[in-house]
């Protein structure tokens, strides 16, 4: 999913969306239906990656969820973030990156234009919900280390 797609989505639910150095350290913040992120954002591909989270909220959370010392904040945080990880990287996002030619994490984040910390943190949800490696259709996904191998 591209930040185009995102903003078409995010245009498509209804969704005000903008940009101001307001909200202090945060990085974005998702309130009654409007999405702000802070114009600070170095990367395009970070502005996506935090974009698709907040609009993770919009589908995964209700409620002030900032305070993350409650338990059902940070499973609500945690829900915002598997959407977005889903949306920008996905098991055949990987696949898909292996069969351009991509060989390591930096390759695949460019491929898929997120962050390598985003990448690096959608590797780790994908290695606590599906174990060491995930198999579908004819390739094996490792977690760790990351790569793709195709059955023969």
């Amino acid at each position: 999913m591209t930040y185009e797609d995102l903003l078409i989505k995010i245009e498509k639910e209804g969704i005000e969306y903008f940009e101001n150095n307001y909200i202090g350290k945060m990085k974005g913040l998702y309130v009654d239906n409007i999405i702000t992120l802070n114009s600070n954002i170095d990367t395009e591909a970070e502005k996506k990656c935090i974009l698709a989270e907040e609009l993770g909220h919009h589908f995964t959370s209700c409620g002030n969820i900032i305070d993350q010392s409650k338990l059902e904040n940070k499973k609500q945080e945690k829900r915002a973030r598997a959407w977005a990880y889903d949306k920008l990287v996905g098991v055949i996002g990987l696949i898909n990156a292996y069969k351009d030619g991509c060989r390591n994490r930096y390759e695949i984040a460019e491929y898929l234009n997120v962050s390598e910390q985003f990448l690096e943190d959608a590797v780790t949800y994908y290695r606590e919900k599906y174990g060491l490696y995930y198999e579908i259709d004819n390739y094996i996904v490792y977690f760790n280390p990351l790569g793709v191998i195709e059955k023969l």
